[in-house]
């Protein structure tokens, strides 16, 4: 049997690391049927206080790397509802981090415009990726697709805030878990491979590369492949990536390349996927393809595709809902707003203050039956 490191700090691995699922789990997944927990257990004291603080204590900071051009400035409390992430580029304008930012990664951007032309790396497209969730952590922080300017906010559901449960061996997010800019998966659209529209948000990203990210950094990525979640009856694309300045973007340029490198990561992220609402009192998803990781043409395809459904939103011509288009930086857009209207949507928001901490069931553990 031949082990990886996912990537977990020396002093906050879980207690037994990490088990491939063929390993814990023989015969497959049949027989859960989504039943209930049948037991949780402490993870080791504080682990999760470490990892799924946001650490966002500082009201601006600037991402590090090639993206160092964006910042964000924190508002509100964090681990609070009223908790939000708002981005800045270079000129330190507040622009909207799903419009404004371009979806494609280019050799040298504009000032105002987003980027038309692709960054390559040999025959590899790269896009930019914008990180909500670090891994290991439990938060689910998202775009907020429904408010000016989309800043990055902790989900809630009933008034209370979300946070993804910690199904063993898994611990919170296992990749940095975030979204491409300027994509849009049009909930009136039907897709032809899975039969089902679009979920209404941006095109989800997991990054597989050893780093942990920052919540708000934008990472360069290239595309290795993708995964067809079916959720609650709509299309949920996972596109699979790693960032261009991670130690392993050298030697994985594919899916096949994932399971040389990282074997048990793919089987990992189904089994994640299927399982991670159930939780809640929620059924198992289920997967287009049987389940099959697609390579990383057909996911440039999918990306493609959302980013003319995007196009299509942002100028007003397909019905986005509840959806926000404010930005700064889109010509031609009917939903582009001035500097000091950015500006004062931000400053309407409340100041920065320090976090709350996080609710003691945040570290549980859940098991399921075989």
């Amino acid at each position: 049997m031949m082990w990886v490191h996912l990537g977990y700090p020396p002093a906050q691995a879980p207690t037994g690391g990490y088990l491939p699922p063929q390993r814990r789990r023989p015969g497959g997944r049949a027989g859960r049927g989504g039943k209930a927990v049948i037991a949780i257990m402490r993870a080791p004291p504080g682990l999760v206080r470490l990892l799924a603080a946001p650490g966002w204590g500082r009201p601006l900071r600037r991402c590090l790397g090639a993206m160092a051009r964006y910042g964000t400035e924190q508002r509100g409390r964090p681990n609070s509802p009223d908790y939000r992430l708002y981005f800045k580029n270079a000129d330190g304008k507040y622009i909207s981090p799903f419009h404004d930012i371009p979806l494609f990664a280019a050799s040298k951007e504009e000032k105002e415009i987003p980027a038309k032309r692709s960054k390559t790396t040999g025959t590899e497209v790269l896009f930019n990726m914008i990180v909500e969730v670090p891994r290991w952590t439990n938060a689910k922080m998202e775009i907020a697709t429904e408010e000016p300017l989309n800043p990055i906010k902790q989900d809630t559901k009933k008034g209370k805030l979300r946070y993804v449960a910690n199904i063993f061996p898994h611990k919170g997010y296992i990749w940095n878990y975030g979204a491409l800019p300027q994509t849009w998966e049009d909930p009136s659209h039907r897709d032809n491979f899975t039969g089902c529209c679009g979920d209404n948000d941006p095109i989800d990203v997991c990054e597989i590369g050893s780093k942990i990210r920052s919540s708000g950094e934008i990472v360069q990525v290239k595309v290795l492949g993708v995964l067809a979640l079916v959720d609650e009856g709509e299309t949920d694309w996972k596109i699979i990536a790693i960032g261009v300045d991670d130690p392993d973007a050298q030697k994985i340029h594919g899916i096949d390349d994932v399971r040389k490198h990282k074997p048990g990561y793919l089987e990992a992220t189904l089994d994640w996927f299927q399982l991670y609402k159930i939780p809640d009192g929620k059924p198992e998803n289920h997967f287009a393809f049987n389940g099959e990781f697609k390579d990383k043409d057909f996911a440039v395809e999918i990306i493609k595709s959302t980013h003319e459904y995007w196009k299509a939103l942002i100028h007003k011509k397909a019905d986005g809902g509840d959806i926000k288009c404010t930005n700064v930086l889109v010509s031609g857009s009917p939903f582009c707003c001035s500097e000091e209207d950015a500006r004062s949507i931000v400053q309407s928001a409340p100041v920065p203050v320090t976090g709350d901490s996080l609710p003691p069931e945040v570290d549980s553990w859940y098991f399921f039956p075989k």
